[in-house]
């Protein structure tokens, strides 16, 4: 989206809102997952549309990177590219994101907690997670259904 804007993300939101840069972002996910097998990482408000869900369902893997407030709040005090926190009270507004938001986060297929730890910590468990996944789903795809005639 930056590339082809030629603007930052916040720059996007300013001039032209946030319900335009999510049709975008919506868009730019669909053509990903179209292409095939990759690693994307997307921001937080990505995965709110229900027709990206869809989506990363039918074609993909979708992981939660889950972080509690503090550590949350810590890594955004980094840095000023945060739009939706770009207000009064940040906390606030982190905390009301928190509640919105991780009932539809849980809908993801696997979850990682990500507490702060190294980042190559959170790879690693993440990885994990995503093999254990895969190997669950291989198993219960190669085993043939169970229909009332299998068992007659």
């Amino acid at each position: 989206m930056e590339a082809a804007h030629r603007m930052t993300i916040p720059q996007i939101f300013a001039r032209h809102g946030e319900r335009y840069f999510r049709d975008g972002e919506r868009r730019v996910l669909a053509r990903f997952l179209a292409e095939g097998p990759k690693v994307v990482a997307t921001g937080g408000g990505a995965f709110m549309n229900a027709e990206t869900r869809a989506q990363i369902a039918e074609q993909g893997v979708s992981i939660w990177l889950k972080a509690d407030f503090e550590v949350l709040i810590r890594r955004v005090r980094r840095r000023a590219n945060r739009p939706l926190l770009q207000t009064p009270d940040p906390q606030g507004a982190l905390r009301k994101l928190i509640d919105d938001r991780y009932p539809t986060y849980a809908l993801a297929d696997v979850t990682v907690v990500s507490d702060g730890g190294p980042h190559e910590m959170v790879a690693a468990k993440t990885m994990q997670a995503l093999m254990s996944y895969v190997n669950v789903h291989a198993v219960t795809r190669a085993r043939p259904a169970v229909t009332e005639e299998s068992i007659s």
